[in-house]
Formats: C-alpha cells, sequence, structure tokens
C-alpha cells in the first residue's frame, strides 16, 4: 500500500510538534481519506499559524497523537508491506518520531525524486510544481474525493503528493523513486540569497567564501544543498 502523506507543525524548531496530519491511503483500486487536528503539547507560533491558519483555540478539544484516531490507522500500516509517499518526507518521519511513532516501511520522497528527474526548473515547492507541471488540472479528482484544495492544510497537500507521485512514476519506476529517496540530489541554482538563481558551480569560483560562510553558519541548511555545495567547492578547488 502507498500512504500519500503531509503533516502541519506548530513549528520548525527542534521542540515543536504536531498538530494536523492528513494522508491518502491508496490500496489497488481503493482509496481512503484521513485527516486529523492534533492536540500538541506546545502552542503553535505564529509564524506557523500564518502558513496553516490552524490556532490553538481550533485544538484545545482535539486528541493528543497518542490518543487520535490517526495514529490507530498508522499503526495498524507500520510494517514493511507499506511504504509513506511525502514532500520531504524526512521532515514528515522525523515530527512523527517526536511523538514517539517510528515509521517501519518503506519511503518515497516526492521533493527528492523531483529535483533528480526534474532538470528543466529550479524550484521544487509542492505548490510551484503543482502549478509547474499542470497538476491543477486533476483538481476535479479532488471534488470527487470530497478535499478541499487549500494550500498547507494536510489532506491538500498529501492529495498533492499523490499527483506529484504519479506524474513521476511516468518518467521512472517505483523502484527507481524507492532508490532516489534516499540518494543526495545534486541542486545546480541558489533559490534564496544575495546569488539568488545563480549556478553554485558559478558562485563556487566567484566567491568561494560565500558558500563556505553558508555551510558555516546554516545549521538547518536542507541535506540535498549541503551536499550541493559541498559537491561545487570540491569541484573548482
Amino acid at each position: 500500500m502507498l500512504i500519500f502523506f503531509d503533516v502541519e507543525t506548530t513549528g520548525l524548531e527542534a521542540k515543536d510538534r504536531l498538530c494536523a496530519v492528513g494522508m491518502l491511503c491508496a490500496d489497488k483500486n481503493e482509496l481512503t481519506l484521513h485527516s486529523e487536528l492534533i492536540k500538541p503539547s506546545k502552542k503553535i507560533a505564529p509564524e506557523a499559524m500564518a502558513v496553516h491558519h490552524i490556532t490553538n483555540e481550533m485544538l484545545k478539544t482535539k486528541k493528543s497523537f497518542e490518543e487520535s484516531a490517526i495514529k490507530k490507522v498508522l499503526d495498524s500500516f507500520n510494517n514493511v508491506e507499506h511504504t509513506l509517499v511525502g514532500h520531504n518526507i524526512a521532515f514528515d518521519i522525523e515530527m512523527l518520531s517526536r511523538e514517539g511513532f517510528i515509521w517501519k516501511g518503506g519511503v518515497i520522497d516526492t521533493l527528492k525524486c523531483s529535483r533528480h528527474l526534474i532538470e528543466e526548473i529550479d524550484y521544487f515547492s509542492l505548490q510551484y510544481l503543482r502549478y509547474e507541471l499542470g497538476l491543477y488540472k486533476q483538481d476535479t479528482e479532488a471534488e470527487a474525493l470530497g478535499i478541499e484544495l487549500v494550500a498547507h492544510t494536510p489532506l491538500s497537500d498529501a492529495f498533492h503528493v499523490k499527483l506529484l507521485f504519479e506524474y513521476l512514476l511516468e518518467h521512472s519506476s517505483l523502484d527507481d523513486l524507492e532508490r532516489l529517496s534516499v540518494e543526495p540530489a545534486l541542486i545546480k541554482k541558489l533559490t534564496f540569497g544575495k546569488y539568488k538563481d545563480r549556478f553554485l558551480e558559478e558562485v563556487a569560483m566567484g566567491d568561494r567564501g560565500y558558500l563556505e560562510w553558508m555551510l558555516g553558519s546554516m545549521g538547518d541548511m536542507d541535506a540535498d544543498l549541503r551536499y550541493s555545495i559541498e559537491y561545487y567547492l570540491g569541484e573548482v578547488s
């Protein structure tokens, strides 16, 4: 079974926790939907509320993750026969682990796979890919499933993970997607900072110090970006 998965959280710091989970479970021709708000052990940061629009008041009467119905569903699928599919799935798995839940099945990361397989674009956020790849043209499927399409709500994002996965599967095999999900992806351009939209190889040749500063000062740097900076610094030395 493939489980298309997304979470929302109280923030992005080490102490932050889950506040919502959404997933679409695809078993042969059957698709089941699960979505639940979670009462976290800490308050939601305003910065996080501004993204997903979940407030602390909305969660007062909700169950903790340990008591939630969605944990029971995850428990029932937590084995090597099932695969969790998400965009930057390492983040979702880390957030689950903070709740004491360790995923034992396979994983597919649509973010890493997109970076490996789609060479003609430089931005890989889920919402960007939704429009760049024309996935929004399949929105009628969401309507049929009763999913309200609102960015940064877990069921909506899990649905777009499903569409992105299906797009990637047209260009690669399931086995390759699983392999690419754990291999470093080479990023060619910076998407932020003073060298935004410049090739990393070019920056490495012209301003090594800037990239070295990024490596030393950005502890939460995306793993693929760190790999790519180290790669290009090595290539031009």
